[in-house]
């Protein structure tokens, strides 16, 4: 497994940890029993590798990747570009257009956000093919909250957007005096309907950022290829 710098000096010590070691003989066991595992080995990391530690200007918590074929890839919310968009991902570009007059993009690559400092940060970073949730409380939910607490002591004017109960209660330490923390309903066809839709996020990430001085996110979201086509940061070797 392979970590850039700026987040590898960080999490050294968690991967050296009991329920790190313990995390990874269940991954090796799963592997040896002849499961599919999403998102590939390689692309575990992909949301702290495309969103360096210092680049982190807002975060959206999700909860497990996608469990379907060719889905996921390592951000949350987001899929391959040749991969029809995800229900909830179709409601956030709803609300991108209601918000911002953003017409929704023809696919769900959400790499640029990530390239702009938005860390699309799921909390458990892999699943069993076609079995939501079966990695839960396997170990990731410790490191994801490592994560969580070293933007919130090391940042400051953080936007963090947590959609759903279960973002929220993984958020309920952040300084809300340091960063701004924006709460609805998850984005899912389920729920989006009684507040998700309407919350205005975008715009009022957008404003908060400008008035801590800093750049706002160009939330729209240019055409790529079947690949992506984006380059890899420099990566350092982990022991999964």
């Amino acid at each position: 497994m392979m970590l850039i710098p700026s987040w590898q000096t960080r999490l050294t010590d968690e991967f050296n940890k009991d329920y790190m070691l313990a995390l990874q003989r269940f991954l090796f066991s799963q592997q040896q029993q002849g499961k599919v595992i999403y998102p590939a080995e390689s692309e575990r990391f992909s949301a702290l590798n495309q969103t360096p530690f210092e680049s982190v200007r807002v975060v959206i918590l999700g909860q497990d990747p996608y469990h379907g074929e060719g889905q996921a890839h390592g951000l949350a919310f987001s899929v391959n570009s040749n991969i029809k968009v995800p229900p909830s991902l179709v409601n956030i570009y709803k609300e991108l257009e209601m918000d911002l007059k953003i017409p929704p993009a023809q696919h769900g690559f959400l790499q640029q956000w990530a390239e702009q400092g938005v860390l699309l940060l799921n909390s458990v970073l892999t699943v069993e093919a076609s079995k939501a949730g079966s990695h839960q409380n396997k170990g990731w939910e410790v490191l994801t909250d490592k994560i969580i607490e070293l933007i919130n002591i090391e940042h400051q004017g953080v936007v963090f957007m947590l959609w759903g109960a279960y973002a929220q209660k993984k958020g309920r330490y952040i300084d809300r005096d340091k960063h701004c923390v924006l709460e609805s309903v998850h984005p899912s066809p389920l729920s989006a309907y009684r507040g998700f839709l309407g919350c205005q996020h975008f715009s009022k990430a957008n404003d908060y950022l400008v008035g801590f001085g800093k750049e706002p996110i160009k939330w729209a979201l240019e055409p790529v290829g079947h690949e992506g086509e984006v380059e890899q940061n420099l990566q350092i070797g982990l022991p999964f």
